[in-house]
């Protein structure tokens, strides 16, 4: 991929996208494509505190660490959804 047209063709054609790059993270939310974000604590004050959505994108989900560092709960919490997300 060259530039952010080309990523952006290829976010159409996914179901869902899981970053931890808010680049993509924003690309995403902006074409209205569902897209869970891995944040590290504290967090970015673009994703605002103790939430696990964006007022920005709809379609954005949030997946906090706890702690610094703590990217196992995270990344446990997102294969959980994934899951759940599978049984529907």
């Amino acid at each position: 991929m060259q530039d952010f047209a080309d990523t952006a063709a290829v976010i159409t054609e996914l179901d869902l996208v899981i970053t931890v790059d808010t680049s993509i993270a924003h690309l995403a939310g902006a074409l209205g494509k569902p897209v869970w974000v891995a944040l590290p604590f504290p967090g970015d004050w673009r994703w605002m505190l103790d939430r696990d959505d964006s007022p920005w994108y709809p379609t954005a989900r949030l997946f906090r660490q706890p702690k610094p560092g703590d990217w196992e709960t995270v990344f446990g919490n997102i294969r959980a959804a994934l899951a759940q997300e599978a049984k529907r």
